[in-house]
């Protein structure tokens, strides 16, 4: 059984939970089943769905990717959903026929449950890899939950899918469409293991918009890309990284079935919004974080290859370490910038911290001070912007620092 380490809440977490707008359409319930720590610890999430309800969904591109995801995977073509599982305290990753036959017996579990079909329930877990998931225990407590099901029921279900999160993540949006609200509101859970190379850890979002599943996909991609994809604590993808989308129809909108309705231009916003705020409640939870980083890179040859070299800078632990430390080094950004393999102009090559100019033009200012760099290195909010100086290309990445804090959390992570 998992028993994450107590940790002390995240100095960047905020200060609360915010009130989740429910979703017309969705109902949720959390339980306690005994995977996850001792007495009555949430570790089981249900979600579930109306009747004709869209899904779109990535996923980790880690080759060793968990069982829920390639059941997930399998399924998403159908476009449709009726239900969602979600466990913390194990992973069931890498736990061969077993952990394959697990997740389909919870699907037909709660298929038998809703009176629908085992391709239309997602699943997923995280926690422990490795460990046989104890499935009896998942499908003993649906039954449980299933009488408790309630519109509101954020929190909770938040709460039940943290493993070594300080505290519990959600946002809400609200937007008009054919004069009707619509809601969007999301879930995630996420603190180390954290590169994404996807979406998140596990990240759900819902909407009682009517959007077919395909252009679903499109949106929910998009975003990923402008969030999840740009953010990282650890540079460790999980093997369970999901994001998915459900969307219930039930605000009462003419369907959407063109990426290029006029309509979806404020709902995308707002999703694109939503996501980006639920990335950086990942990244302000990271294990032993301290300090919220954001790094953006500037004159790069695309924006593809702006993100890799803001990405190399947010996973360089030199880097990261001096943060936690509040030292000015800035020559280890110059070598991360050095390393990521991408195109730069050395000698255009200008760095600020915190507003400060550290570098202009591949040297450091004559006039440099590192007094006022060193000020905003002590502070819990980090900005920089690295420009290289050979083309238009940009990204913006968030990270968090590197602490003693890390280590200790994820040494003491099974025992």
């Amino acid at each position: 059984m998992a028993k994450h380490p107590k940790v002390a809440l995240s100095p960047l977490a905020p200060s609360r939970f915010p009130d989740l707008r429910p979703v017309q359409g969705v109902s949720l319930a959390a339980g306690h089943c005994g995977i996850r720590g001792t007495g009555t610890s949430l570790d089981l999430m249900l979600a579930v769905f109306d009747k004709g309800t869209s899904v779109a969904g990535v996923y980790t591109r880690s080759s060793t990717a968990g069982a829920p995801v390639r059941w997930c995977r399998r399924i998403l073509p159908n476009g449709q959903a009726r239900a969602l599982v979600v466990n913390s305290g194990n992973a069931n990753v890498y736990t061969g026929k077993p952990g394959d036959d697990a997740v389909k017996a919870t699907a037909t579990a709660v298929a038998k449950l809703l009176g629908t079909t085992a391709n239309r329930v997602h699943i997923a877990s995280t926690g422990v890899i490795g460990e046989p998931l104890p499935v009896d225990k998942v499908i003993a407590t649906l039954p449980k939950m299933a009488k408790k099901l309630d519109p509101r029921a954020w929190k909770p279900a938040a709460e039940a899918i943290m493993t070594t999160d300080t505290y519990p993540k959600g946002s809400t949006r609200q937007v008009e469409i054919d004069g009707k609200k619509v809601t969007i509101t999301g879930i995630a859970k996420g603190s180390g293991m954290i590169a994404p190379d996807m979406a998140t850890m596990l990240a759900y979002v819902f909407t009682d918009a009517a959007i077919t599943a395909e252009i679903l996909q499109s949106l929910l991609q998009s975003a990923a890309d402008k969030s999840f994809n740009c953010i990282t604590v650890d540079s460790d993808t999980s093997t369970s990284d999901t994001l998915e989308m459900f969307a219930t129809g039930k605000a009462g909108n003419a369907p959407i079935d063109n990426l290029r309705d006029r309509r979806l231009k404020e709902f995308r916003a707002e999703l694109d919004d939503l996501c980006l705020e639920l990335a950086h409640l990942v990244v302000r939870d990271g294990e032993g974080a301290q300090k919220f980083i954001e790094i953006k890179v500037e004159g790069a040859r695309s924006s593809l290859s702006a993100r890799r070299i803001g990405l190399a800078i947010a996973n360089s632990p030199l880097v990261k370490t001096a943060i936690a430390g509040g030292d000015a080094n800035w020559g280890r950004i110059v070598m991360a910038v050095g390393k990521s393999g991408e195109d730069i102009a050395e000698t255009s090559l200008t760095i600020h911290v915190g507003g400060h100019p550290v570098a202009i033009n591949g040297a450091p200012p004559a006039d440099y001070d590192e007094a006022p760099v060193a000020r905003h290195m002590a502070g819990r909010s980090i900005k920089m912007t690295v420009d290289v100086g050979i083309g238009r290309g940009q990204a913006t990445v968030w990270t968090c620092d590197l602490t003693h804090g890390y280590i200790e959390i994820n040494a003491d992570y099974r025992s």
